[in-house]
């Protein structure tokens, strides 16, 4: 049997998951050395178009809606309305354009595409701000601080819709960008484990080339030819993306020839570095000396950015406690009336740097859970240093409600209030638990804990200990606010779904 390049299957290094490798569909393979130049995939087309008319739709809505609303509040003609809500969103359509947030390489994946559009419609409020200034147009205030932000009301969980139909659409197989790896077999099989763990990114590994390891599959990927000839293989059977894992091989100038090879090829070069865990708006690419520098500034631990981080999180707080207040009055009363013992549980936890606090959480076990642990360790299902046990014998019948749909972590707002937690952050470990933490895991330390974080909302307790880990240290690494605004969405989900919580 062989592959689409002609090249016979190999004994697999790993064995293959079913479903997870499906071929894309067949085309006769090319003449050698023919160049073989991949157009834009016609869901990519229909996909950016689709998000173009999804955001037009929404400034034209919003306009249409609250325009005659505001005109009239103001007393302007319906002529003078037409006019600024016709220039309202004209500039909110250049605006967020002109921000790349219609770029192919942003759509689909990522908080990026979040953060663009808001960029966009923010320098839109700048920019028609300052057009009423310079022409002293009182009436712009109300489409500033009023209908732009109406606009991004609507736009963002339209680009979220958006964005769930595509990922949908990839677990079935479909909406997926060929990709062919080249760099050593070990650096290629994590890459493919990586796309094939992550598919709604939209990646689908289907042939690589490697310096070693030439006789094997990779995970059911087929190596099709050494890496000094994967230029060839690329224009050959039409990729759109080469990825370069890490290889002795990969050389300046060995990879500049590569760039070379594949102009005109349609095929996007994308290079792995070895700082795999570290993205987002810490890495910077910047030419010094005729020489592309992967630059690689710290992580952002104090700033304007967390001082903006802290005052969302205490408002935020504030405004949940007042909207949640009816439901914890009615948790609290549940937990009284079903099982005997106090209706609030205290535990010592450590946050921000070491520092130990009290966090308060709703009681969803029977009194004296603590001293029963050492009875039940035969049971543990835990992951690492976490204990956790699926039917675990003391959670009332009350408490499994509120640990499903998250409700006992209600209280922790407060935590949030004193400035003890964050909304967004790691989860606050035990004192014994960080006692036994590495070194590398104790940066988990250097933010707030937070109610809610990466692995909460990529599986909870379902969750690896080693995974549960990489993700707390990539948010501590990569964090941003849109990162932080993405992860409250997704937290909403989590906790309706109750995946992972037990």
């Amino acid at each position: 049997m062989r592959d689409q390049v002609g090249f016979p299957r190999r004994r697999s290094l790993r064995s293959s998951e079913a479903g997870l490798h499906t071929p894309r569909e067949s085309r006769p393979p090319l003449p050698a050395g023919e160049p073989s130049s991949p157009p834009v995939s016609t869901w990519e087309h229909r996909y950016r178009r689709s998000v173009i008319v999804s955001d037009a739709l929404c400034a034209i809505l919003v306009v249409v809606a609250i325009g005659p609303l505001v005109g009239s509040s103001q007393g302007l003609s319906v002529p003078r309305t037409l006019i600024l809500g016709l220039i309202t969103v004209a500039v909110v359509l250049c605006s967020v354009a002109m921000n790349r947030s219609w770029n192919r390489s942003a759509l689909g994946q990522g908080a990026e595409e979040f953060a663009r559009l808001g960029r966009g419609l923010f320098y839109a409020d700048v920019a028609l701000g300052l057009g009423g200034l310079a022409f002293s147009v009182e009436t712009m205030r109300p489409w500033v601080f009023l209908v732009v932000p109406a606009v991004g009301l609507l736009a963002f969980p339209m680009r979220y819709a958006l964005r769930k139909l595509l990922h949908r659409s990839r677990r079935e197989g479909q909406c997926l960008l060929p990709v062919m790896v080249a760099g050593n077999a070990t650096a290629a099989l994590d890459l493919i484990t990586r796309t094939k763990q992550s598919v709604h990114l939209g990646w689908r590994v289907e042939a690589a080339c490697t310096s070693d390891a030439l006789d094997v599959d990779l995970d059911g990927v087929p190596v099709v030819g050494r890496i000094e000839d994967v230029a060839e293989h690329v224009r050959r059977g039409g990729y759109r993306i080469l990825a370069v894992a890490p290889d002795p091989y990969w050389t300046p100038k060995r990879l500049q020839q590569l760039a070379w090879k594949l102009e005109g090829s349609g095929a996007d070069l994308v290079v792995a570095p070895m700082l795999m865990e570290v993205a987002g708006p810490r890495l910077h690419v910047s030419a010094v000396l005729g020489m592309p520098l992967l630059h690689v500034t710290a992580p952002a631990f104090t700033g304007v950015r967390r001082v903006v981080k802290d005052v969302v999180d205490r408002v935020g707080a504030l405004v949940l406690l007042t909207l949640l207040l009816p439901l914890m009055i009615a948790a609290g009363a549940v937990v009284a009336l079903d099982s005997r013992g106090p209706v609030f549980y205290r535990q010592r936890r450590v946050g921000k740097d070491g520092q130990e606090f009290t966090i308060v959480k709703f009681r969803t076990m029977v009194v004296g859970a603590d001293r029963m642990v050492h009875d039940l360790e035969a049971c543990d299902e835990g992951a690492g240093l976490l204990f956790k046990i699926r039917k675990d014998p003391r959670i009332t019948r009350s408490g499994a409600v509120l640990r499903r749909f998250s409700i006992d972590e209600m209280p922790q707002l407060f935590n949030v209030l004193l400035g003890q937690m964050s909304l967004v952050g790691p989860r606050p470990p035990l004192p014994e638990e960080c006692a036994r933490y590495e070194p590398d895991v104790r940066r988990r330390l250097l933010v707030k804990p937070g109610l809610t974080g990466l692995w909460q909302v990529s599986g909870r307790s379902d969750l690896p200990w080693d995974e549960s880990v990489r993700l707390d240290l990539r948010y501590v690494e990569d964090w941003s606010l849109a990162l932080d605004a993405v992860i409250l969405w997704k937290t909403m989900r989590a906790v309706f779904s109750g995946q992972g919580a037990y």
